[in-house]
């Protein structure tokens, strides 16, 4: 005699739900970390200035100085503050143009030696043409000169 069980026979499953949180978290990682901009991280506040703009920016190199004195060469972070990783990170984004302008941005709150310190190593690599970014001057209205 046969002894038949009752039970439901087992069908094996595909449980979905995790594989459908992993890449929901994925999906949110990628999309957040695909919005990250340089610039966008940076909030320069610029020093005050009277004076002309200058609009022959095109192929300028950019040099940004923060307010804690850390340093950017175009999108590339300085990753220390001497003169020698400067000085490599310029060679290595300007290549061998020594010819390029190089326009140096610099926070008003930035200290005084990483402005100098960018002035040196752009001195040392034989770079001549540097300008220096500043903000217009604001005037109030109704003030005389």
């Amino acid at each position: 005699m046969r002894i038949r069980d009752h039970r439901k026979d087992d069908e094996p499953e595909i449980n979905l739900i995790p594989l459908i949180d992993v890449i929901l978290v994925l999906i949110i990682f990628f999309v957040i970390t695909a919005t990250f901009d340089a610039r966008s991280v940076l909030k320069l506040q610029l020093p005050k200035a009277t004076g002309e703009a200058v609009t022959d920016t095109t192929r300028a190199l950019s040099v940004l100085v923060n307010a804690d004195g850390r340093y950017f060469v175009d999108d590339r972070e300085v990753l220390r503050d001497d003169v020698e990783s400067l000085k490599a990170t310029l060679a290595e984004v300007a290549g061998a143009d020594r010819d390029r302008k190089v326009l140096l941005r610099a926070d008003a709150r930035t200290p005084h030696q990483a402005v100098v310190t960018a002035y040196d190593a752009l001195g040392q690599l034989g770079f001549r043409q540097v300008m220096i970014a500043t903000a217009p001057e604001v005037r109030a209205q109704g003030k005389t000169q």
